[in-house]
C-alpha cells in the first residue's frame, strides 16, 4: 500500500447504467441521503463478523489511501480511525462491494483482542432466542461471548459511550 496516496485524489466513477454498476471494473458507491454507506467489517483469519459501520466519501478515501479502516460514527458525526483511542485497530486486507455497489465489506486484521466499544471481541455477542419466544412477552438474548476480551472502562476511560438512549 502507498502511504503517499492522497485521498482527496482517490475517484469514484460515476453510476451510468446498471450493467456498468453491477459488472463494470470501476467503484461507483451509491451512498444513502446521509452520504453513508454501510460497511460489514470482520475477521479475515476467522470470517468472523466484528462491527457493522458506516463511512462517508472521506471515509472510504482515507480508508483506502492509508490501509486502516476509518468509519464515520454517526453519534459523533464525525469521521474516526479505528483503535485511535483503544489502539485496536483494524489494518484492511481487502474491501469488497455488492453487487449494487450499495454495502461494502472490510476483511481486517484485528490488531487487539477485540473491535466492540463494550469490550467483546465482537459487537454481536447476543443472539435472539428464539428457543424461548412467546407472545406478548419481550424476545429474550442469550449472551455468546461470556467474557470481554478487554476493560472497556480502562480503555475508554474519559470518553463518552457513544450508544444512545
Amino acid at each position: 500500500m502507498d502511504t503517499r496516496l492522497n485521498p482527496e485524489n482517490l475517484l469514484f466513477a460515476k453510476r451510468e447504467s446498471v450493467e456498468m454498476i453491477e459488472l463494470g471494473d470501476k467503484l461507483a458507491p451509491r451512498f444513502d441521503e446521509a452520504g453513508l454507506i454501510p460497511v460489514i467489517t470482520c475477521d479475515d483469519d476467522t470470517g468472523e463478523i466484528l462491527m457493522l459501520g458506516y463511512m462517508t466519501a472521506e471515509a472510504l478515501r482515507l480508508t483506502l489511501a492509508t490501509g486502516e479502516v476509518h468509519y464515520f460514527s454517526r453519534t459523533r458525526q464525525a469521521i474516526w480511525r479505528k483503535g485511535e483511542h483503544s489502539g485496536f485497530t483494524h489494518a484492511l486486507r481487502e474491501l469488497r462491494i455488492d453487487d449494487d455497489q450499495d454495502c461494502l465489506l472490510a476483511r481486517v486484521g484485528l490488531n487487539g483482542p477485540g473491535s466492540c466499544h463494550v469490550g467483546y471481541r465482537t459487537c454481536f455477542y447476543r443472539a435472539v432466542e428464539r428457543d424461548s419466544l412467546a407472545e406478548g412477552a419481550v424476545v429474550p438474548l442469550k449472551q455468546l461471548e461470556q467474557e470481554r476480551a478487554f476493560d472497556a472502562n480502562t480503555v475508554y476511560a474519559g470518553l463518552p459511550n457513544p450508544t444512545k438512549i
